[in-house]
């Protein structure tokens, strides 16, 4: 029998623990040396969107980010789960302007935003939302301007054939050192492919972001210049109230962290050249940002002045409906003291 990964999140109210989270971590160097192993590290987990830096990569070396002026703005919307809020809305929609598209070219689907921040305003107006609100519409925008800069036709660019994901996933399976070759698949919520690979080679793909001097020149550089737009401006990674977007404000460069459907995170840190991929059994987000935090505590990427201003994200209250303080989301005891 399979042993069960460890709890790694509970849920706390009054005297007693009334809910609990498993999952697995994976913390690993660029050369693919496991630092922290936690639960089943090897069998195989969709990325979803914690994804994302990894699928930038080509928008940045192919020089499409360049060709068309992109900053860093644009940068961390190719690797957002954005809010949509009109900041992000307005940005995508300028990407695509810029490339001589419209959002009728972006193929994610439509998506009413999930976060009140966003929604409330299409609703009050009675605005339709469009592609152009679905949280990965900067994604798109960045696979469309490589098609359009590499002379590619846009049309289909989601589909697993096209040029444009054929780039994005071979550099997925470089990064991650993993051959796909017999990897389960399906499609992601904004339709392009989605590939299983082991919390190892995950971990090792952010690994390479953090530490890319072993890349060849191009892709290093791209992997660079990603990481410092998402720390640079993490607004555009995800948005307001949102974990990845207030942790980064926080430590800076010291981590460029994503989070990805169904309680998968990922994180690029720097300054120790590791990564980090972690997956909560249940698809949990709410244990998956607690886990995320717990681990970059104890690796020191968020300490001394950081605890005290993210001690409400690291360790969430829960409030009834009168304000009253009824328990916390937190961390588990025991599975980081190895």
């Amino acid at each position: 029998m399979t042993q069960a990964n460890p709890v790694l999140v509970e849920v706390t109210r009054g005297d007693m623990v009334e809910s609990r989270h498993r999952g697995s971590v994976a913390v690993v160097d660029a050369r693919g040396k496991v630092v922290m192993a936690i639960g089943d590290i090897s069998a195989p987990v969709y990325a979803r969107s914690s994804a994302k830096p990894l699928q930038a990569l080509p928008f940045v070396e192919s020089g499409a980010a360049d060709a068309f002026g992109f900053g860093d703005v644009e940068i961390a919307l190719s690797c957002a789960s954005h809010n949509g809020e009109a900041e992000h809305v307005a940005k995508v929609s300028e990407m695509l302007a810029r490339v001589g598209l419209s959002g009728d070219a972006l193929e994610c689907g439509v998506q009413l935003p999930d976060k009140e921040v966003a929604f409330r305003p299409l609703i009050e107006n009675g605005v339709t939302p469009r592609a152009v609100h679905n949280n990965c519409s900067g994604k798109h925008a960045g696979f469309l301007s490589t098609a359009v800069h590499l002379e590619d036709n846009p049309a289909g660019y989601i589909g697993p054939d096209h040029p444009v994901m054929e780039r994005v996933t071979a550099a997925m399976r470089d990064m991650t050192g993993e051959s796909f070759g017999s990897s389960p698949c399906g499609f992601d919520g904004c339709g392009i492919p989605v590939i299983g690979a082991s919390l190892t080679g995950w971990a090792q793909g952010m690994a390479r972001m953090a530490a890319p001097d072993g890349l060849a020149p191009a892709r290093a550089e791209a992997a660079k210049r990603i990481v410092r737009a998402m720390t640079e401006e993490p607004f555009y990674v995800a948005g307001r109230g949102r974990f990845c977007t207030q942790v980064m404000k926080i430590v800076r460069e010291k981590a460029a962290i994503k989070t990805g459907a169904e309680g998968v995170y990922a994180g690029i840190l720097p300054g120790l050249g590791l990564g980090v991929a972690l997956k909560i059994d249940d698809g949990g987000t709410r244990a998956a940002e607690v886990a995320m935090g717990a681990v970059m505590v104890h690796l020191g990427v968020v300490s001394g002045e950081h605890l005290d201003r993210l001690t409400d994200i690291l360790t969430p209250p829960i409030h009834n409906r009168n304000g009253v303080l009824c328990g916390h989301t937190r961390a588990a005891e025991g599975w980081l003291d190895g």
